[in-house]
């Protein structure tokens, strides 16, 4: 196959060498909520047409290489006392996967536990585009499912608002939970 970056020929949708050169990660923080830090990858606008494979054939793949880079990386790098779960957003399966799903299999480690199925929407509204009053008017009705941790890390693939993140945290501190800080790809804030 070839480079989806460079075409030259290559093992993987995105080749080592693009790899390092394209998607070496540098962390953009912001806050929701006033106090939740979310950290993110990779500027926007350099991932924008890696993250339009979300919905097609080839988007398991290229969200695996993502989170390879990013997500294990940190994993493996980040230190804490405690256990702690790490959580994807609604990360129900569409398309034949999820990719919030492959973002926080990427987190496993000795001290972080991913666990799946634990926050899904009820609310299928389609954000992209979307205004934050629009978002705020249609929110995710998040179903939660119990889980022992105390403790949480959120997943996601792009902030943009930080309504999302911000609902799926409050729906967790409401059930006792803390929410130590989020993680994403990218945030669509830094184009």
């Amino acid at each position: 196959m070839r480079c989806m970056l460079c075409e030259r020929l290559s093992f993987s949708h995105i080749c080592p060498s693009c790899q390092t050169t394209f998607l070496t990660p540098i962390l953009h923080k912001r806050k929701i909520l006033g106090s939740i830090e979310v950290l993110s990858f990779f500027p926007y606008h350099e991932i924008e047409p890696l993250l339009l494979t979300k919905h097609t054939d080839i988007g398991y793949y290229i969200y695996t290489i993502l989170a390879q880079r990013a997500f294990s990386t940190f994993a493996a790098q980040w230190t804490y006392e405690g256990d702690i779960a790490s959580i994807g957003i609604d990360d129900h399966s569409s398309g034949g996967y999820s990719h919030t799903a492959i973002l926080n299999r990427a987190l496993k480690s000795s001290r972080i536990t991913p666990h799946y199925g634990k926050l899904r929407a009820a609310n299928t509204y389609k954000y992209a585009g979307k205004s934050v009053e629009e978002r705020l008017m249609n929110p995710r009705g998040f179903t939660y499912l119990p889980f022992d941790h105390k403790e949480v890390i959120l997943v996601d693939d792009i902030v943009t608002t930080g309504t999302t993140l911000s609902e799926a945290a409050e729906i967790l501190h409401a059930e006792g939970k803390k929410v130590l800080f989020c993680l994403t790809l990218t945030d669509a804030e830094n184009r």
